[in-house]
Order: C-alpha cells, then sequence, then structure tokens
C-alpha cells in the first residue's frame, strides 16, 4: 500500500476497501446486465453479430486497462487519468484530461438516473418521471455521504442480485433453445455471421458496445481508500473487465439467437430499446421481460450511479485540492471521511440535467454520445502517459506493457474517436475548446496548473 505523502498530499480518505471490494465496484460500475437497454443498438448496427461486437469491445478496452494498471502502480492517487496524464506527461495536460474526462463523469450519473426514471415510469405510469429522478438522486446520494464502506456492502448486495436476474434469464433462455421452444437456424451467426459481415459495421456497433465497459476505469479512483497495494487495483480493473465481457458475450448471444424478429430488428433498429425484452418474452414469456426491465431499472438508478456519483466526487476532489478546480470540492466529511462538497454537487448537477434532458426527446441519445466520446478522448491521453513517463523519462525497455500497449490502446481508440457521432464530435470539442479557455485564464490570472510535491518528486 503506497503512501500518497510521497506526492505532497495528506491521506484523507478512509482506507478501507479490499481486493474484492475494488473487483465488485468495477462490475456494478460496467454493470453485469448493461447490454439489456443498449442491446437492439448493438445488434441492428453490428448486422446481428452483437457478440462479436462485445468480444471486440473487451479487447480493445483490455489495452486500455492495462494501461491504467501501469500508471496506478505509478501514481496511486485519486484523480484517474487527471492524475496521470498530469503527473506522466506534464500539468497541463493532465488538467485537460480530467477537464475532458469530466464530460463522462458528471454526465453519467445523470444519463443514468434519466435512463432508469423512464423505465421505472413505463412500469408504473402513476408516479412521473421527474419524481423517480429525484428519489434515485436523494436515495443514492444519502448512501454515499455515509462513506465508501456503506456504498461498498450496498454494492455487493446489488451485484448479487443482478447476476441473480441474469442466471435466471440464461436458465429460462437456453431451456428454450435446446427444448426446440424457439427454433435457431445458426448458433454461431451472433459471432460470425458472413452475409453481413463487414469490419466497417462491427466497428461502429463497437464504439455503440463500448459504452458497456466504461467503469472499470472508475476503480483507480478509489486508489486513496484501497488498502492493498497498488498493483491489487491494476489487476482489479483488469480482473473486472475480464469479467464483465464475458458475462456480456454470453447474454448477448443467447438473446441473439431469441430475438423474435431478427430481419425487423436489422431493418428498423431498436428505436424503443425493448429488443432484450422482447427476446426475454419470446424466451419465458411477460413475466420475464418485465423482471429484466425491471433489473435494468434498479442497476442503471441505483446500483450504477451509485458508484458514478462516487467516482466522479473522487475526480472532483482530486481536481479541487491542486486548486483546478473550486477549493471547496476538495473538504472531506470527518466523520464519513468522503468529499462531502463534491458528492453534493455532483448530485445538484445530476438532478438538474436529469430533469432538463427528461424534457427532451433527444435527451438519453445525446447524453449517451457526450459520455462515449469525453471517455474515449481522455483514455488517449492515458496511453500517451504511459509512454512519456515510463519509455521517455525512465528510459524502461519494458517494449511490451511499455510502449506496444499503449501504442495499439491509443490507434483503436482514434478510431473510434474518429467514427464517433458528429453531434458528440462536435459538442465534445466544443466541451474541450472551453477548458483550453479555463487553462489560459488559468495562467493569465498566474495560477499556472500545478500538482502537489511533482518538482521534489521529478528530481528525486
Amino acid at each position: 500500500m503506497a503512501d500518497i505523502e510521497q506526492f505532497g498530499y495528506r491521506q484523507e480518505l478512509s482506507r478501507s476497501l479490499s481486493f474484492t471490494d475494488l473487483l465488485i465496484y468495477g462490475l456494478i460500475f460496467m454493470v453485469p446486465i448493461a447490454p439489456f437497454g443498449i442491446f437492439g443498438s448493438v445488434y441492428s448496427g453490428s448486422g446481428g453479430m452483437v457478440a462479436l461486437a462485445y468480444v471486440i469491445g473487451m479487447v480493445a478496452m483490455m489495452f486500455t486497462a492495462l494501461s491504467y494498471a501501469q500508471m496506478v502502480k505509478a501514481f496511486p492517487m485519486a484523480g484517474s487519468v487527471y492524475s496521470y496524464a498530469g503527473r506522466g506527461i506534464a500539468p497541463p495536460v493532465g488538467f485537460l484530461a480530467g477537464w475532458v474526462i469530466l464530460l463522462d463523469y458528471v454526465l453519467v450519473p445523470g444519463l443514468l438516473y434519466l435512463v432508469a426514471s423512464v423505465a421505472m415510469h413505463s412500469l408504473v405510469p402513476g408516479i412521473p418521471v421527474w419524481l423517480w429522478l429525484v428519489a434515485f438522486v436523494l436515495l443514492n446520494t444519502a448512501v454515499n455521504y455515509l462513506g465508501i464502506q456503506m456504498t461498498a456492502r450496498v454494492n455487493k448486495l446489488m451485484l448479487v442480485a443482478e447476476l441473480i436476474v441474469l442466471a435466471i434469464f440464461l436458465v429460462v433462455g437456453l431451456w428454450a433453445l435446446f427444448s426446440g421452444k424457439v427454433s435457431v437456424e445458426n448458433a454461431w451467426h451472433p459471432l460470425f455471421n458472413a452475409d453481413t459481415f463487414e469490419w466497417s459495421v462491427v466497428f461502429g456497433a463497437v464504439s455503440i458496445a463500448v459504452l458497456s465497459f466504461l467503469g472499470f476505469d472508475g476503480i483507480s479512483m478509489l486508489a486513496e481508500e484501497s488498502r492493498e497495494d497498488a498493483r491489487q487495483i491494476g489487476r482489479a480493473m483488469v480482473g473486472a473487465l475480464l469479467l464483465a465481457g464475458t458475462l456480456f458475450i454470453v447474454q448477448t448471444w443467447v438473446a441473439a439467437l431469441l430475438v423474435p424478429d431478427a430481419p425487423g430488428l436489422l431493418a428498423n433498429g431498436d428505436p424503443e430499446g425493448t429488443a432484450f425484452y422482447d427476446a426475454a418474452r419470446a424466451a419465458g414469456g411477460g413475466w420475464l421481460a418485465t423482471l429484466t426491465a425491471l433489473a435494468t431499472a434498479i442497476a442503471w438508478g441505483f446500483a450504477n450511479s451509485l458508484v458514478a456519483q462516487a467516482a466522479t466526487s473522487r475526480l472532483l476532489y482530486a481536481m479541487a485540492r491542486d486548486r483546478q478546480m473550486p477549493r471547496f470540492l476538495s473538504k472531506i466529511n470527518e466523520k464519513h471521511k468522503v468529499p462531502a462538497n463534491a458528492t453534493l454537487l455532483v448530485a445538484a448537477v445530476s438532478l438538474a440535467l436529469g430533469l432538463y434532458m427528461a424534457s427532451r426527446d433527444d435527451g438519453i441519445s445525446l447524453l449517451s454520445t457526450l459520455v462515449n466520446f469525453g471517455a474515449m478522448t481522455a483514455f488517449l491521453a492515458l496511453h500517451v502517459a504511459v509512454v512519456v513517463h515510463y519509455v521517455v523519462r525512465q528510459h524502461s525497455r519494458d517494449w511490451v506493457r511499455h510502449l506496444a500497449v499503449p501504442v495499439i490502446g491509443f490507434l483503436i481508440l482514434l478510431f473510434v474517436v474518429i467514427n464517433a457521432n458528429i453531434a458528440a464530435q462536435t459538442l465534445g470539442f466544443i466541451w474541450l475548446g472551453i477548458g483550453v479557455i479555463v487553462l489560459i485564464s488559468f495562467y493569465v490570472s498566474g495560477r499556472r496548473p500545478t500538482l502537489a510535491g511533482l518538482e521534489e518528486e521529478q528530481h528525486a
């Protein structure tokens, strides 16, 4: 377990998380049943090869996870890519990386609350979307405010519940397939179909599927609350990614074989977002469709948004203590050892954003594309940081982990960013431009970005 005082910080957060806690946190952040909500989009976008899209997505994200593992070993502190790019390359780059990934972290809770509230409203029409949204925000904020140990305990319960629902779907789905209740022409088509295969089609679907994997990086935000060695944080990230990826591939494979109207889904897409529930209904009837829809709402609106809110507050805390965000965001609640003001701010932003986007027809799709663009862009800086810190500065000759892996990861993500939704690119670059203006204002006011202990560290 590394001492962050060597980097110029005081240990203020509670070191209470085990390797298992970190692993569960990552799984909950990614949501083991995440494909339930976007299955139809990935299916239609990949020409029916939804399992292949998740295989490629997992491989692509693995390069990023391995780069994270190297940087968290060098700098075991909260802040994720903000800290790694700032210390691995330069403080101004770290600020911009943190600013860009804020687009992901700050928007994610609002997106999750909105998706879950819409889903719950469809199940219980008598309660309006805005009331569900307020309830989710208040519940999660209370749990996060009570401390990271409380969050960890709730995570374990939610993970078990999600895995039970997933197991029920798989058992009923496989029974329907093997018993002949649902006929299958070619069991391998979800992985490869020569009639629809095109690299451009598959990679286009991967850019959507990658949304399911976002969250493994959130484990690095808890570096100052882990009682394990820094290497265990990297291992938890890789382990969570492998476990979640395997679950994604299996469940989408089974669901793809259960789709009641495959040609229609390929031709028309899934505008209502019900393709997975339709597959569940074909396998087990209305009860299974309702169960999977309800599980999706709770997983997105409570479990996933709970850890997303925790991760976002840690990012704001890390930037604030370096005076690159308002100082009040670095305040720690002495009783619960959590960044109190940052937690409350994330709740307020999520509530306001969710209520506003709920009034827009394109609210969910707009937030989704922005989240994806912010994360992918920030990950580019992470890969560069690995090369600069290890190869350029430390003259490492570990060509595989410190050069090949980050370069390949960079190229994969660059492809995804280039082929991202045009609206996401436009708004994403506008956000980056605002960040550049803020950075310039720092220099003009004589407050150039600095990181605690960095000069001492570089001269050590």
